[in-house]
């Protein structure tokens, strides 16, 4: 059904207890997530993700008690698979009745469960058929008091043991481009020494070492580097607190070419060093307009 050594989460509980958030979560822990899939297509989409190449092996399932076959099922197949070796988790997120009510009536759904009804009636409905899940759940989640962050938070120590750290995404831009839309924290270099009227160096790009050289051995860029690598050493645990995915820093000078790619590849290498992982994308290194 799945490779032996694979892992499979089931995710379950209460419409507007926070399913959608917790398979955001766990997405971004590297699951390969599948909403309401269709009972009868489980077991071949098992077999599918154990055949792909290379083979899927995190797999988060939400299961939603609209599909009751669905649910009747998965006792049974939580079974089977951990007879084969996989090791599977059934979470089940639980929430009191009021703040679901609250919830719904907030964004002004109808519950799945009550589409002509109330939202109690719905709530006490899918309660019902929710029993021999809950029986059955590994961990049990209780969101009434949890913000989104929260949830996330709880979704990582409860799946990986510890929290789940931000990547860092750095861009290095020439502000004569434009800035780049996703950046988040933004850092101006155009202060520092520019080797672009260095006649020997301005072909040349900040990911050769003369340039690099010349920008991070000047006082200012040395500086500039060591206050940067400080202030993300600073702020990246807050946003590893906060269950943030990842934070998108840029760094731009005028043209792209020279300062802003020195510091990126140096701040990345800071950064790799102290185990965090990081993307790197020089956006405009190739332009010389």
């Amino acid at each position: 059904m799945t490779a032996a050594g694979g892992r499979i989460v089931f995710v379950s509980g209460l419409s507007g207890s926070g399913r959608s958030t917790a398979m955001a979560a766990l997405e971004d822990l590297g699951f390969y997530c599948v909403d309401n899939l269709p009972a009868q297509l489980t077991i071949q989409f098992l077999d599918l993700c154990t055949k792909a190449n290379p083979p899927i092996e995190k797999i988060a399932l939400a299961v939603d008690c609209r599909e009751e076959t669905f649910s009747r099922l998965i006792p049974s197949v939580v079974s089977e698979l951990r007879e084969q070796g996989v090791r599977v988790e059934v979470l089940f997120l639980d929430c009191a009745d009021e703040t679901v009510a609250r919830r719904y009536r907030e964004t002004r759904r109808v519950h799945p469960m009550s589409p002509s009804g109330s939202v109690e009636e719905g709530i006490a409905r899918e309660r019902r058929q929710l029993v021999d899940l809950a029986s059955i759940a590994d961990v049990e989640i209780e969101t009434t008091s949890m913000n989104v962050h929260e949830l996330k938070k709880a979704i990582g120590q409860q799946v990986v043991g510890t929290k789940p750290k931000a990547i860092v995404n750095l861009i290095s831009f020439g502000f004569r481009y434009g800035t780049p839309d996703s950046v988040e924290s933004l850092f101006d270099l155009r202060c520092l020494p520019n080797p672009y009227f260095e006649e020997e160096l301005r072909d040349g790009s900040g990911l050769d070492a003369e340039v690099a050289d010349y920008v991070l051995k000047s006082e200012a860029g040395s500086a500039f580097l060591e206050r940067i690598v400080d202030f993300l050493a600073f702020v990246l645990p807050l946003y590893d607190q906060e269950g943030k995915a990842y934070l998108t820093v840029g760094l731009g000078c005028t043209g792209g070419r020279h300062r802003s790619v020195a510091l990126v590849a140096a701040v990345a290498a800071r950064l790799r060093e102290r185990g965090r992982e990081v993307n790197v994308e020089h956006r405009d290194v190739e332009s010389k307009a």
